[in-house]
């Protein structure tokens, strides 16, 4: 393909797009229509209904709409508590079982599922080589995207729209993420940055954030203080962008929680990584995962 050619073509023709596609200002207002998430006036555009989590940071005084301390509830619980009852120990997995199914778990509900998400952190036979090693980007949540529309050929019921089907989509995707954002950021700095590329497979045994951090460092070491600060971000961001992602079914507002560690600290735990990557050689496998997601009577990858 000749990309000057058609870089210029684009170029020449954007004067016409610009004529053609323009619409004028009046009509938003005419027809009642925002132009992005927020009105005129800044408030955030209404999408849907959720019980699942809200967001305060602004109250109306005398009539008069001003900003205040930021408050992040989930099912009713300040974010807050929800993170200082759980002292040193992580909880992003209790958490997310809070929001998924909207009851805090008690320890036995809590392990089983911690469980089966430790159960379903694997990829497809040859997954990470064909699909997230070829055309690596600098921008993991575009590899992370990409990865997920294609696990989609995996899923046999990728197209049912049943409330248990989501749930078991949810929570697989739960754990799948974590190997998503790494394998994807391993790849784009061995093919781009032309540095070592170590590939660690999952620890079913540990947490979500420990396993961040682990299949990330070159020689898998994390202290107990990384691991606890990325486990909060991760619970911090579990209801990022919630209206416009809760319309159809709510639970599907986890299904963002893998972008985080891109979004979510990742940026400032790799660099951390990058000092040892200085240290550290090692042989990488090609993070094949053949045994499917267990935990669902069976269904797993086909």
């Amino acid at each position: 393909m000749n990309e000057e050619l058609l870089y210029g073509y684009a170029g020449e023709k954007e004067a016409i797009c610009r004529k053609n596609d323009s619409i004028a200002p009046r009509l938003y207002d005419e027809y009642g229509v925002n132009k992005g998430l927020r009105d005129e006036n800044g408030n955030g555009v209404l999408a849907g209904l959720t019980n699942i989590s809200k967001i305060t940071s602004s109250k109306i005084v005398d009539g008069q709409k001003i900003p205040c301390d930021g408050e992040l509830w989930y099912r009713g619980y300040r974010v807050e508590k929800l993170i200082g009852d759980l002292g040193d120990k992580n909880g992003f997995e209790r958490i997310a079982y809070l929001l998924l199914l909207g009851e805090m778990p008690d320890e036995a509900q809590e392990r089983e599922f911690a469980g089966i998400i430790g159960e379903c952190r694997t990829l497809p036979t040859n997954f990470t080589r064909d699909v997230i090693m070829k055309a690596p980007s600098g921008d993991i949540m575009n590899s992370v995207t990409r990865s997920v529309l294609t696990l989609a050929s995996y899923d046999k019921r990728a197209n049912d729209t049943s409330v248990d089907n989501s749930l078991r989509q949810c929570i697989q995707l739960i754990g799948e993420f974590p190997l998503l954002a790494v394998y994807a950021y391993h790849a784009y700095n061995y093919y781009e940055k032309q540095d070592s590329m170590i590939i660690h497979r999952p620890d079913p045994a540990l947490s979500t954030a420990e396993n961040l951090l682990m299949m990330l460092r070159p020689d898998k070491a994390y202290t107990k203080t990384e691991a606890k600060v990325l486990d909060t971000a991760l619970i911090l961001h579990g209801a990022r962008r919630r209206q416009q992602f809760s319309v159809h079914y709510p639970s599907r507002d986890l299904l963002r929680l893998g972008y985080l560690f891109h979004r979510g600290g990742g940026d400032v735990l790799a660099q951390g990584t990058e000092a040892r990557r200085r240290q550290y050689q090692g042989d990488g496998d090609d993070g094949r995962y053949p045994r499917p997601c267990g935990g669902f009577r069976g269904q797993g990858r086909g």
